[in-house]
Formats: structure tokens, C-alpha cells, sequence
């Protein structure tokens, strides 16, 4: 009798174990509810008796306001609410973001939703549930590599960006550009000659705006070599990856563009005194010639006054072996807070998918669309198809080098790609101010990174 008592309970706390770590297996891999997963959401279905309210925390403050000219956060949550009801999404905006998202992400005082800032990319499931494993998600989604961690994503993003300039087609016209520049040298030719023969400023540069000179470090990668793999591979490993290549290539070329117009007067005549919302009007009006910018800012220059006709979008001046490329990669990512409730969770999860695939969020900001299968690419991009220009995304770095691009940003103070806005200010005040050459400045760069490289003891070939 003892005997079967025992059995019985051996065999009970055999099911209940299993059933824990099948329980918990679950939980793992859906990122805190058993029940959540991106690939079987079906909108308009899935998660229709869910009642919650929600918190997103964007960087997108323009599109809070009221007067916003493209579709406000108001009117997708409007539309959203047709299909789910039950949730509430209380959009919060911050404008310094990449600085107070970090800080509100480890304090936990963020919400449901947010963008996800710079972090280590082992630190992910700390913060943040997986939408699905790699291989599910990259059929559902673009760019999934963008925050994925041993094989689960993290993030998706809100739209996708192609890297060029933006131009004003009557600017150029009234100039007497003839052609889209496709080298350093023509690009400031064409400079020269808005100068010579408009009133627009040739190049805007945004300089007190910051974030917008930041913008710059997105073009040394696929825009300036054509390489899926030079920004999270080659580069880390690189000597001197700031030094002249001698082909109007790479990060040297990129940056050199921004010196020579600022030492040949081709800028605003008071750089510091630049306003970014009132620039919108100005290039849309014809007062600006070209501003370097992803294509996200597009549709915002588009409807910020009488000319949309009049606003283009053109690859980055460079050349690699004959043919151009564009940078292309997501912009702020979605992620799902990992400490929500369950309902918060699902709720999220459909308020992301639904952005993705019901939106129609990507294409009204001139962006990539971000589905695996949506092709609808806005008219921004209508000079890159003319020009047979070529899309590169970064492949991520090889495993245990996820966040060595981090490491190596922190210890040379340079941030590419990571807020180093105030190293690009500095090109236009040392050109503007002539008090330092530009390969002077270059060679500071190259010091930085080796010191860099050689305090995370990275090979260098």
C-alpha cells in the first residue's frame, strides 16, 4: 500500500514538473505570456475580448500635435480603435530621446511601448519580450536583425529608412544643374552653382539642431561602400577606417563632403543660428538647395508648405565601382515591455502588428514599409529606382561581437550611429573657422579608434 502511495506521488510530481517546464519553456520563448507570438496574431481576431490601456513612449512629439500636416498619432489611434476597442493607447513624447528613453528604460517607468534606445543587445531580455525566433520573424518582417539577440527578435521596427539628400527640384533647375551629382566632386559643383546662381542656401546643415548632424554617420556604411557588412564587421576590425581610400569612398569621402562646402561658404551664412522646423518650409519653398537626411524626413518637407512637386530625393553622392548604393535600415524599433501584465502584453503585441501591417504608417512618413511582403514604396524613393541605385542593409556582427560597435563607440567618444552629433558639428566649425585641416581631423578619428580597438583587444587587420 505504501508502495503505490508512493508510486502515485512519484508519478504526480513527474506530471507536475513537466508541466512546469513546458509551462515556463512557453513563457520564455513568448517573452512573458505562454500565449504571445507575433507570427499567430490575426488582426481583427486575435486578442478581441482584450481589455486594456497602454503606454507608447515615441520620439515622434511632431506628430502629438494637433496641427501635425501628416497623419497624427490621434487619427491612428482613432483608426486603431475600429478594430480593437477595448484598448486605449495613451501615446507619451519625449523630445531628448535617445538620452531620457535609456534613462526611463532602466528605471522602469516607461509603459507598455516603447522605441528602443541604445542598449547592449544582451541586455534585451531584460527589458523586453520576444515577438518570435529569428527565422519565423524575418518572414514576417524586414530588417528583424536589427535588435535580435541569440536568435530572438526583439524588436520591429516602425518604418524603414533609405540614407540620401533631399533636394529642391527647382532649386537645381533654376541653377542649371543638369543631372543628379553622383560623386563628392559634382555634388559640390552643383553647390557652387546654386550659390552662383539662386538665393537658396546651397547646403543646410541643421548644425543647431544636433541630432540632424548626427544624421551624417548613417552614409559611411552601405551609401559609401557598397558593403553589407563593413559597419558591424569590417569597421570594428578596421586600421584607420577614417583615413583617404584615394576612390571618393568610404567614411573619408562621406565627411569630406560636409568640410569642403562648409570652408567654401556653401552652408547657411550663420550656422549656429539654424532652426530645424522652420527649415521644413524654407526647402519646401525654394529658399534651401539640398539638406542630408534619411528619407523619413521626405513627406515631412513634402507637406511643410505650397511646392510638394518640388521636393526630391536623391542618393548620396558616391560611387563605388560604377555603381551608387543606399543605406537602407529601420528606424526607432517597437519593443514590448517585458514586466507588463499579460493583457498589456497582448495588447501591445497587436498595437505593433497592427502599425505594421494595417497602418499604412510607413508609407505616409516616406518610409520603407516594414512587412516582409509589402513592396509599396513611397515617392521618395522614385530616384533611386531611375538611378538603378542599390539598397544595403547591414548584416549584423558575428556572434559575440554583437556589441562590440558599442564598446568601441563608448571608449573613442566617437558614438557613430549612436548620438556622436557633436564630433560632426565640430567638422563645420574647424572648416568654417580654418583652424584645422580636415586629414587633421581625420587622423584624431583614426587615433581615437585605435585606442579603441586596442582597449577591447580587437584584432585589427
Amino acid at each position: 500500500m505504501a508502495i503505490k502511495k508512493m508510486f502515485f506521488l512519484g508519478m504526480l510530481a513527474a506530471a507536475f514538473w513537466t508541466a512546469f517546464v513546458t509551462g515556463c519553456s512557453k513563457k520564455a520563448a513568448a517573452g512573458g505570456s505562454a500565449e504571445l507570438s507575433y507570427v499567430d496574431v490575426e488582426l481583427g481576431k486575435t486578442y478581441t475580448d482584450v481589455k486594456a490601456t497602454i503606454k507608447l513612449l515615441t520620439h515622434r512629439t511632431d506628430m502629438l500635435k494637433p496641427d501635425y500636416p501628416g497623419v497624427s498619432f490621434a487619427e491612428y489611434l482613432e483608426e486603431f480603435n475600429r478594430m480593437y476597442p477595448n484598448i486605449t493607447v495613451n501615446a507619451e513624447g519625449v523630445t531628448d530621446y535617445a538620452g531620457t528613453a535609456l534613462l526611463r528604460l532602466q528605471g522602469g517607468d516607461w509603459g507598455d511601448i516603447m522605441m528602443i534606445p541604445t542598449i547592449d543587445k544582451k541586455d534585451l531580455a531584460t527589458y523586453f519580450v520576444s515577438f518570435g525566433d529569428l527565422d519565423t520573424m524575418n518572414k514576417q518582417i524586414k530588417f528583424a536583425t536589427q535588435w535580435e539577440y541569440e536568435k530572438e527578435v526583439y524588436g520591429v521596427p516602425s518604418t524603414g529608412n533609405a540614407q540620401g539628400v533631399l533636394y529642391n527640384k527647382k532649386v537645381f533647375k533654376d541653377a542649371g544643374i543638369a543631372s543628379i551629382p553622383k560623386s563628392p566632386d559634382e555634388f559640390l559643383a552643383a553647390l557652387r552653382l546654386i550659390r552662383k546662381n539662386t538665393k537658396a542656401v546651397p547646403l543646410y546643415t541643421n548644425y543647431a539642431a544636433g541630432w540632424t548632424m548626427g544624421a551624417w554617420d548613417a552614409y559611411i556604411s552601405g551609401s559609401a561602400t557598397g558593403d553589407a557588412d563593413y559597419l558591424n564587421n569590417v569597421m570594428l576590425h578596421e586600421k584607420n577606417p577614417f583615413a583617404d581610400k584615394g576612390d571618393n569612398t568610404h567614411a573619408y569621402a562621406v565627411y569630406k563632403v560636409l568640410y569642403d562646402a562648409s570652408a567654401a561658404g556653401l552652408i547657411e551664412d550663420d550656422y549656429t543660428t539654424t532652426d530645424w522646423e522652420s527649415s521644413k518650409g524654407r526647402l519646401n519653398r525654394g529658399e534651401i538647395g539640398t539638406m542630408v537626411l534619411g528619407s523619413w524626413a521626405f513627406t515631412q518637407m513634402q507637406s511643410a508648405g505650397p511646392n510638394p512637386q518640388d521636393i526630391g530625393y536623391m542618393s548620396f553622392p558616391i560611387t563605388v565601382s560604377g555603381r551608387q548604393y543606399a543605406s537602407a535600415g529601420p528606424d526607432y524599433c517597437f519593443g514590448i515591455n517585458k514586466n507588463s501584465s499579460a493583457d498589456n502584453q497582448k495588447a501591445a503585441l497587436v498595437f505593433v502588428k497592427w502599425m505594421t501591417e494595417k497602418s499604412g504608417f510607413a508609407y505616409n512618413e516616406g518610409g520603407i514599409p516594414i512587412a516582409a511582403d509589402d513592396n509599396n514604396y513611397p515617392a521618395a524613393y522614385a530616384s533611386f529606382a531611375e538611378n538603378n541605385v542599390t539598397y544595403v542593409s547591414d548584416n549584423p556582427a558575428v556572434s559575440g561581437e554583437e556589441d562590440l560597435l558599442n564598446k568601441l563607440n563608448a571608449d573613442s567618444e566617437l558614438n557613430i550611429n549612436n548620438g556622436g552629433n557633436d564630433k560632426i558639428q565640430k567638422i563645420i566649425e574647424h572648416a568654417a573657422n580654418r583652424d584645422e585641416t580636415f586629414d587633421e581631423i581625420m587622423n584624431e578619428w583614426n587615433k581615437k579608434w585605435a585606442d579603441a580597438q586596442n582597449t577591447e583587444n580587437v584584432e585589427v587587420k
